[in-house]
């Protein structure tokens, strides 16, 4: 599905740890897109990530992993990805 936020591709470096990010949905929308101001904007964002995005859980573990604190990664809020690792840190 196109969008009227679509943006070109930049070139791929197959082995960089980020080259599944190529694969993405979000891949065809404006990066503002995944970093709202709102609510409204976070669900909007959200739908694109749960709408079978290949690498969905790649992308929320990368934000885990790298502690990315703004913007909606994984189908993941800035506030959900904080509760999620409050509950891993927990865990251990």
């Amino acid at each position: 599905m196109q969008s009227n936020n679509s943006v070109a591709a930049a070139p791929v470096d197959a082995d960089s740890t980020t080259a599944w990010m190529s694969q993405g949905n979000c891949r065809n929308y404006a990066p503002a897109v995944f970093f709202p101001s709102d609510g409204v904007g976070v669900d909007r964002a959200r739908k694109i990530c749960n709408n079978d995005c290949p690498v969905k859980d790649q992308c929320l573990e990368y934000a885990l992993e790298q502690r990315i604190e703004h913007g909606v990664w994984g189908g993941a809020s800035e506030r959900e990805r904080r509760r999620i690792l409050k509950r891993r840190k927990l865990a251990v």
